[in-house]
């Protein structure tokens, strides 16, 4: 192993000027790569394809309207909205929402098809029309509909009547998805802009799957454009402030810039599609390389400061760091790799991304860092740096202190691990978003006045052509909607037989004893093709029954709900239906809120197979490298103690775990190892060349690597740190934690870790 590490140092030195032209040249391939890196703004990115959530989602939206939309929510600041102002505001937007680009469907209160017998005839039209010239009466007659009607009451209209919305269905053509969204966004602002200036006493709020898509792209955006930037420019500040060199601090921007360069290029060549969630990798990267970089540079300024010749401080340096930043860079490129472990691709291109980020940062930092620090004049002022003794001083009280040391953390350890049974997986994507987003707090409004935006979808078969007309179909369907009616999450049901018992009351003359379902099969088929083909042009049954008439779409709009309590109503939604239904009625609830629900349970068990394989896979690396089982064992304990702290604080604080903080267990397990590798590599050299003592040992890794680590440390929490104030909560949560955990890491290492040695790792007498 020395012989390989002299031959590496000598190499690298001899061949500087070949070392970095080869490494720019590589760098330069690897980059012309970010030409094809492209973005996805689409929220179905965070699904396989092969996602039975996913698959079950799309035969729903190809049978009947699509459902991305932009949902605008009407609220006056004073009185309800059946005021002749409110209502004329209404019939304005309802019609300039059919130029907004790409819409297929309009639905407000305005253009309700109302429906009502006059002699022998049915009559379909609009709720109402020239809202300036309505009555007293018509004004009442549009209250009283609206209020009682079960597809508009507590679904387009308030219980209280004081908001309203009106949706518009949006069928985009795919041809620039980017494109297409970003002009659909920009004409539906245009519209409330416009309306919100021309009645100033209205509340005008914009949300559905259209904005949430794009509040993907604003949040990426903001990562990139300022995140990015004030990261990388804090992290340059904190090293010159420790390292006190403009070459060293310049040597580590190069790595970083080259690393993220290489990284993204690299992905663009395998096709990789960026989302808000692997955005952050170019962040993870930059802070990543940094610590690398860090403990070289350190170590060849200690050379210096003690008067070591510039190219030996560099060959030394390079000697006893080869196998920690390599050992590092493998245990954490191990760690973000199982990310792929996890259920939704983004956090695979995650882990991807940042594993090549480290790998090209491990072969800079060893080859064309040094090869460029040879070049850079560094003026460092010779003798004993104050930080040694400080480091001293803390390794001869660690010593002392063993065994209250020991009882403290060993509390410590067990009241988190108890925290962390706290923790409950949690899934809204209205709460991926921080306030600050306009999204966010128009969603927050929506949902708590008017609800609708948490839907469960049923497609329910009848399994022959024309069967939605049956009798017997028709009585089962109204009976499943009646179930969910009186389960407590629900605010409202959209279902065929309301639209059923409606029309076979008009065709008897509007007697509300005939407000029942049809008994006849033939009957039943009339009204609804009668129905249809009084309808206008947009507002067909396509959004309820699919083009044969053999299966009709139930919809469930729900409360606000945890992941728990939405997973337990769809699992008592199928056992209703299996006591209840004949199994060709039986059918599996869909929609974006179950999609997520069902997918955080997944990735939590996903990613704990991949933790448990990357622990195994370090674990023996470990042994392997440091040549001690024993020592390989001990290392578990500071490896896995940051990660249970840190989900136990979070279970004391937050308690909600998202599909993001579930891969923060493999992330920083690669993360929290190279404080460990570093301190171990150093005390083994010590014990093993210098022939210390154990005591004497943890000292010497204490004075020769503890700056390193504390450097690195505060460099690395200071970059996710930034991250913290990400607009996207899932890149937030992950950063807060991994900050923690990077923080716990280091004080586990310089507290526990030797005590662990002293205890398991005695001298032989």
């Amino acid at each position: 192993m020395h012989r390989i590490e002299n031959f590496f140092c000598e190499w690298v030195l001899k061949h500087r000027v070949l070392v970095i032209l080869f490494s720019l040249l590589l760098v330069g391939v690897a980059s012309s790569g970010l030409q094809h890196l492209s973005f996805d703004n689409d929220y179905r990115a965070f699904f396989n394809q092969d996602n039975p959530d996913l698959q079950a989602y799309n035969r729903v939206e190809n049978t009947y309207t699509k459902s991305d939309n932009v949902f605008i929510v009407i609220a006056p600041k004073a009185g309800d909205v059946f005021q002749p102002k409110i209502l004329s505001l209404i019939e304005e937007i309802t019609t300039d929402s059919w130029q907004i680009p790409h819409s297929r469907r309009v639905d407000s209160l305005q253009n309700f098809q109302n429906t009502y017998a006059e002699e022998d005839d049915l009559i379909v039209e609009d709720l109402y029309g020239e809202s300036t010239d309505l009555t007293k009466a018509d004004l009442e007659g549009i209250k009283k509909v609206a209020l009682s009607d079960p597809l508009l009451f507590k679904r387009m209209v308030s219980e209280d009547g004081r908001v309203t919305a009106i949706n518009i269905t949006i069928e985009f053509p795919d041809i620039d998805k980017g494109k297409e969204l970003k002009d659909v966004v920009a004409s539906s602002r245009n519209l409330v802009k416009k309306y919100q200036q021309k009645y100033p006493e209205v509340g005008l709020y914009l949300t559905g799957l259209a904005f949430l898509n794009t509040s993907f792209v604003d949040a990426a955006e903001s990562d990139v454009s300022y995140l990015v930037p004030i990261s990388f420019v804090i992290m340059l500040i904190i090293l010159f402030c420790l390292l006190r060199s403009v070459s060293a601090v310049m040597g580590i921007m190069l790595v970083i810039i080259f690393s993220d360069m290489a990284a993204l290029g690299i992905g663009g060549y395998l096709g990789i599609e960026l989302t808000p969630a692997s955005v952050s990798s170019m962040q993870m990267i930059m802070v990543l390389a940094v610590a690398n970089s860090v403990h070289l540079l350190v170590s060849f300024i200690f050379g210096l400061q003690h008067k070591v010749p510039k190219l030996k401080a560099l060959s030394e340096s390079i000697r006893i760091n080869l196998q920690p930043i390599f050992l590092t860079s493998a245990t954490t490129m191990i760690g973000f790799l199982c990310m792929n472990f996890s259920e939704s691709p983004p956090f695979h291109d995650l882990g991807n991304l940042v594993a090549i980020g480290v790998f090209v940062s491990l072969c800079l930092s060893l080859s064309f860092l040094p090869a460029l620090m040879s070049f850079l004049p560094i003026k460092v002022k010779p003798g004993e740096d104050v930080n040694v003794e400080r480091l001293e001083s803390v390794s001869k009280f660690i010593i002392k202190r063993q065994n209250s040391i020991l009882i403290v953390m060993s509390a410590i350890a067990l009241i988190s691990a108890y925290a962390v049974t706290l923790n409950k997986p949690e899934e809204q994507f209205t709460k991926y978003f921080d306030n600050s987003m306009q999204f966010r707090t128009d969603s927050d409004f929506a949902n708590k006045t008017l609800g609708g935006l948490f839907q469960i979808l049923y497609s329910v078969p009848a399994n022959i052509k024309g069967g939605i007309s049956d009798p017997q179909y028709l009585e089962n369907l109204d009976k499943f909607a009646d179930w969910f009616r009186r389960q407590p999450e629900i605010i409202n049901t959209y279902v065929l037989t309301d639209t059923m018992r409606r029309l076979n009351k008009n065709m008897h003359g509007d007697n509300v004893d005939w407000y029942v379902l049809p008994d006849n099969r033939e009957l039943a088929a009339q009204y609804l093709l009668l129905y249809e083909m009084s309808l206008p042009y947009g507002l067909d049954l396509n959004n309820q029954v699919n083009i044969d008439k053999s299966a009709s779409l139930f919809v469930a709009t729900l409360k606000e709900l945890s992941n728990v309590e939405l997973l337990n109503l769809e699992a008592r939604a199928q056992a209703w239906m299996a006591d209840n239904l004949p199994s060709s009625m039986q059918t599996r609830g869909t929609g974006p809120i179950l999609m997520f629900a069902h997918i955080t349970d997944k990735n939590i068990n996903g990613m704990l197979k991949g933790s448990i394989l990357a622990l195994i896979f370090i674990s023996l690396i470990l042994v392997f490298a440091l040549r001690s089982f024993k020592i390989g064992v001990i290392s578990l304990v500071p490896n896995l103690l940051p990660v249970v702290i840190g989900f136990g604080i979070w279970g004391l604080t937050y308690i909600e775990v998202n599909m993001a903080l579930a891969t923060v267990v493999s992330m920083t397990l690669g993360i929290v190892v190279d404080d460990t590798v570093h301190f171990l590599s150093k005390y083994l050299r010590a014990k093993r060349e210098k022939g210390y003592s154990t005591e004497q040992s943890i000292t010497y890794a204490f004075t020769h690597v503890g700056k390193a680590l504390t450097i690195s440390t505060i460099v690395l929490s200071a970059g996710f740190a930034v991250l913290m104030m990400s607009p996207f909560a899932l890149n937030s949560d992950m950063a807060t934690l991994t900050t923690w955990i990077i923080v716990i890491a280091l004080i586990v290492d310089f507290l526990l870790l030797p005590v662990l040695l002293l205890k398991l790792d005695k001298d032989k007498k």
